[in-house]
């Protein structure tokens, strides 16, 4: 009987941090490109510390974490570390928690971006994200708070080789690409996922 109970409580105790995992996808943009999954890959993750740790088991990338009085956070992915008014932040669905990433619990179906920024003295840049419908895409800039914003400058790049200025909230419809990725770029803001 006391093996039984011992039994029960160790499962009780593994069960609440597997059931709290999620099915969610993860990209990280890096100061100059895309570090990792730029169609953005799909983890198991309770939060979103736990989804770049994934992505960096999945691409091969380092990182590395500091832990100070207010929290644990990521102070370097790749080559770039983090300074006075840059470094590494993360959104959840195009929104920035006001709570460190070991902190955001996840849910199926979320979308974690970690991207390095420069800050200013209204917050960090705007989040480019595209989304696909019938052969035409759309470009959306994100601000901290997850509502769109106004962007100069805005690029479509259709593979390698072909770049197309355009505007936020415009559709874009390139004509036939198979194959090809589509992605966005804009002054001032962070590349946007690439789509087909």
């Amino acid at each position: 009987m006391a093996k039984r109970l011992l039994a029960v409580l160790v499962l009780s105790l593994v069960l609440p941090a597997s059931a709290l995992a999620a099915t969610v996808h993860v990209r990280i943009e890096g100061k100059t490109r895309t570090l990792f999954a730029p169609t953005e890959v799909t983890v198991t993750a309770s939060n979103a510390l736990e989804a770049i740790q994934q992505a960096s088991l999945l691409g091969e990338i380092y990182y590395h974490l500091t832990v100070a009085s207010f929290g644990t956070y990521v102070d370097q992915v790749g080559l770039y570390g983090g300074s006075a008014s840059s470094g590494w932040v993360f959104k959840v669905d195009n929104v920035s928690p006001p709570v460190g990433a070991d902190a955001v619990q996840l849910k199926d179906g979320d979308h974690v971006l970690w991207y390095y920024a420069d800050f200013g003295p209204t917050g960090g840049p705007p989040t480019l994200a595209v989304t696909a419908a019938k052969g035409c895409y759309t470009a959306t800039a994100f601000d901290d708070n997850g509502k769109a914003t106004a962007v100069g400058g805005l690029v479509w790049h259709v593979g390698s080789r072909k770049s197309v200025a355009g505007s936020v909230g415009k559709a874009f419809c390139p004509g036939k690409h198979p194959g090809v990725l589509v992605r966005a770029t804009a002054t001032g803001a962070v590349r946007s996922n690439a789509v087909k």
